[in-house]
């Protein structure tokens, strides 16, 4: 679930690693740079685009 802030926008889920890796793709949030770069000027329909998308990646990064 997404954390929301006080001004009803969902909230970054950076946890403060910040490494990418294959893909282009960081190790910690599991965001594209391209994401990372834009994620304050996206709508709060675009974000929960991306964080529905987030345990995808995470599958997809761990599988064999």
């Amino acid at each position: 679930m997404a954390a929301i802030n006080a001004t009803g926008a969902i909230d970054s889920p950076c946890v403060g690693v910040c490494t990418l890796g294959l893909g282009n793709i960081c190790i910690g949030c599991l965001r594209t740079s391209a994401e990372i770069g834009s994620w304050s000027s996206f709508t709060s329909q675009q974000r929960s685009l991306i964080m529905a998308e987030l345990p995808k990646r995470l599958q997809t990064l761990f599988a064999e």
